[in-house]
């Protein structure tokens, strides 16, 4: 028997029982098999068939789309426990139970339990608590929240906000490049706003010191005792959410000034090391002109960035919209929608999440890809590539799916959600050789064209 979930903030409940002879029409529309009354909901927006292999959802041309465990279909053969989001607002988990479990009787326990929850089985994550599960089950229409509230500001670039976000939740860095007025600065801002982070910005220039960073020690006078103590002021880096704009601008000694934050999340200044407050992000900015007089990041200190996010020029209609937005006063203003406790609730939670070995698997085989010198790396990466990415890169993989499993209100994790990352996971831990430069091969296409070259795992990789 296969079962409909509805899943809202307050729980899971159950739309309908499905009778494996009849397909099931979804929509807004009151003729519907489902009826769910939502303005993003087309009219007759989805369909539900039982086929052979299995029930099979077709997206019935809708306006505001339809995506199963994030990928957008058109049709799809679903699976147990597969996440349904129709127009981008309702959420639906779809579960099947084997027909061995329909047979057998519930237990006088199993009778008790709400009719939502009856028949279901119940994911488990080791260590996690029924507040860090309900709080990731209602994250799928929390992100939509975050979206929109963001949206107020910054239009377009969905991509580059969900990256962001995964970003947070997964506890990393992130290094944004982009050229010059592309709103990165205001990104950030909006973001931390969003979600209750305290908020600075940095302005990397030539003469800037470690000490504007991270603070220095002032000599005091006390004049009821008339002693000289020294006593720490606290630099820009004390923050929940720190904005290194342009970091190439200012010299290596500056630049790593950085690291020990981004690694430790803490500051020594003298004999004295300062722990700080979580969350603790980087954001650093980089223009990708004008780098004569610059300092490029190594690629060792690049290493140290979870991603790196390419801010793209908007869409025409994006663009038109924004100078519409912009030229006129507005006194809109994106409104907080996840507290700090629950944000660090939820990079708790990503960390309980179990991954399964096929997905861990999948994620190594893309990372040892990238190495020229491995014998099962495809030729064109020995063609184009002079170092590849280093294990680091696996693990952040890894943690970037289960946080874009938790955005989505899941806590299962699947090969989509590591290719999802990939991308801006890869692109900075791959050197391009001169036979790339010289063809005009960039590092994202070769990460593009190496998830079409590696399989994912299967049957007879166990």
């Amino acid at each position: 028997m296969a079962k409909l979930f509805l899943q809202q903030p307050e729980g899971d409940q159950l739309l309908t029982e499905l009778a494996p002879t009849q397909p099931y029409l979804i929509g807004r529309s009151e003729d519907c098999s489902i009826c769910i009354p939502v303005e993003a909901i087309s009219s007759r927006h989805a369909q539900l068939t039982p086929g052979d292999e299995g029930w099979i959802l077709e997206d019935l041309d809708s306006s505001n789309g339809t995506t199963v465990n994030g990928q957008t279909l058109g049709k799809a053969i679903l699976a147990s426990g597969c996440q349904i989001i129709l127009g981008g607002q309702v959420v639906l988990l779809f579960i099947e139970e084997p027909a061995a479990e329909q047979a057998s009787e519930p237990t006088a326990t199993e009778a008790q339990q709400p009719a939502a929850k009856k028949g279901r089985r119940e994911l488990k994550v080791q260590g996690a608590s029924e507040e860090d599960l309900k709080l990731v089950k209602a994250m799928s229409l929390r992100s939509e929240k975050i979206r929109a509230e963001i949206a107020k500001v910054i239009i377009g670039q969905v991509d580059i906000i969900d990256q962001v976000m995964m970003v947070i939740i997964a506890g990393g860095h992130g290094l944004l490049v982009g050229m010059p007025g592309m709103a990165k600065t205001t990104l950030c801002a909006t973001i931390a706003k969003v979600l209750d982070m305290e908020f600075k910005r940095v302005q990397f220039t030539p003469d800037l010191m470690p000490t504007d960073i991270t603070g220095t020690e002032i000599l005091e006078h006390d004049p009821v005792t008339d002693k000289k103590s020294f006593r720490f002021i606290k630099g820009p880096i004390f923050t929940n959410m720190l904005l290194a704009d342009e970091i190439n601008r200012t010299p290596p000694k500056t630049q790593a000034s950085l690291l020990e934050a981004m690694q430790e999340k803490c500051v020594t200044v003298g004999n004295q090391t300062y722990k700080l407050d979580a969350p603790f992000f980087v954001l650093a900015t980089q223009n990708p002109i004008e780098q004569e007089g610059t300092y490029p990041l190594p690629e060792a200190q690049q290493d140290r960035f979870m991603f790196n996010l390419w801010v793209d020029y908007p869409k025409e209609d994006e663009e038109e919209t924004v100078v519409k937005a912009t030229t006129v006063a507005k006194s809109e203003q994106p409104q907080k929608v996840i507290t700090k406790d629950e944000l660090l609730q939820l990079q708790a939670v990503v960390r309980k999440i179990p991954v399964s070995d096929h997905v861990i698997k999948y994620a190594v085989r893309l990372v040892r890809a990238t190495r020229p010198q491995d014998e099962k790396s495809p030729d064109f990466i020995k063609k184009y590539v002079s170092n590849g990415a280093g294990p680091r890169a696996g693990q952040f993989l890894v943690m970037a799916a289960k946080a874009r499993a938790v955005l989505e209100g899941r806590i299962h994790v699947s090969c989509s959600d590591v290719v999802k990352a990939a991308v801006p996971v890869l692109r900075h831990r791959i050197i391009a050789n001169f036979a790339a430069d010289s063809e005009g091969l960039s590092t994202t296409a070769i990460v593009e064209r190496l998830l079409k070259a590696v399989e994912q795992p299967d049957d007879k990789d166990y």
